[in-house]
């Protein structure tokens, strides 16, 4: 049996994030640029939650976000054939698992930054990688060494720091944050299989309908129309940075190698820590800056052993290739 490559694993807790599909060259420049215009996105869609969640509730945010989506893509599939073309649901209970794990991260991800200091909620998102290492584990069979496993645990750890449970800064939005990474990475460990099977725009599609479908009956007894405002210009900026940031993470991916991306995608949490200082007055505690460089540290390493384990993989395909 022939080796397979481990998966793609985004740094963070991304709802928006879709399969990655492979470029023709890698260009590990074009990845870094890519990467930053994701870290930005990443950065304004967090701070857009936390500005619009001031004045409705994180429900309200989740369903203008995903239905306004919805009618977007549906224009833009109805205009163009090739789009059509590519609309394809070989596995509609696949698709309908994995539209409602993304539904349901986002929701605990939206209410997560609506009640805690924005980089608290950050550093527990960075989380992502570390669940998908072990679902790969447990889902795929992937092996995973004893170093990875050490890079798991030390990134727990960093967690219950953060945490800090039994003690008077412990807020519920800190599990809520854990459970939307917990839910992502499980969603990603499936995108591989939609993504081979039909395809990333029909495997985002049908995430963010299913998301839109969900959002409708929990988000009825808040459901409220603001007035025109600076609510609409934070839910323009959510809407605006989550289709800017879901695209540049698949043009990051496809076309650098995630090692060097990795730590480019970790600006996000300098970002964030900045913006949360100047417009709501948050400043991170020690707690959250030692949980932050325990699973930061951890997630970096998990990132570097996947490269070389990838390419190792491509070094056998080729020696294999290479055979009479």
């Amino acid at each position: 049996m022939s080796a397979v490559p481990p998966p793609t694993v985004l740094p963070d807790s991304s709802p928006t994030a879709t399969p990655v599909p492979p470029a023709a060259e890698k260009n590990n420049v074009k990845g870094i640029i890519w990467m930053l215009i994701s870290v930005v996105g990443a950065s304004a869609m967090t701070i857009g939650v936390r500005q619009a969640s001031l004045s409705i509730d994180s429900r309200m945010i989740v369903l203008f976000r995903a239905a306004i989506s919805t009618i977007f893509l549906l224009i833009a599939i109805g205009m163009f054939t090739r789009l059509r073309g590519q609309m394809r649901f070989t596995r509609p209970w696949l698709h309908l698992f994995r539209g409602s794990l993304i539904a349901f991260s986002t929701h605990l991800g939206f209410y997560t930054l609506a009640h805690i200091p924005i980089a608290t909620a950050t550093v527990l998102f960075f989380m992502g990688p570390i669940f998908a290492t072990i679902f790969s584990s447990v889902l795929h069979s992937e092996h995973v060494g004893p170093r990875r496993w050490a890079a798991v645990a030390a990134g727990f750890i960093g967690a219950v720091i953060v945490l800090r449970p039994g003690f008077s800064e412990f807020h519920p939005a800190m599990l809520t944050a854990l459970g939307s990474s917990l839910l992502f990475a499980l969603a990603l460990t499936l995108s591989r299989q939609l993504a081979s099977a039909d395809g990333p725009l029909a495997t985002y599609f049908s995430s963010v309908v299913i998301t839109a479908l969900i959002t409708v009956p929990l988000a009825a007894p808040v459901f409220y129309i603001p007035a025109w405002g600076l609510i609409w210009i934070a839910l323009s900026v959510v809407i605006v940075t989550s289709a800017m940031r879901g695209y540049a993470d698949i043009e990051a991916y496809r076309y650098g190698e995630s090692a060097i991306l990795a730590p480019v995608a970790y600006l996000r949490l300098v970002l964030i820590s900045i913006a949360g200082y100047l417009m709501f007055e948050e400043v991170p505690d020690m707690p959250t800056v030692i949980g932050a460089s325990l699973i930061i540290s951890a997630t970096l390493y998990i990132a570097l052993r996947e490269a070389k384990l990838r390419r190792q993989v491509a070094r056998k395909s080729s020696a294999r290739a290479g055979r009479p």
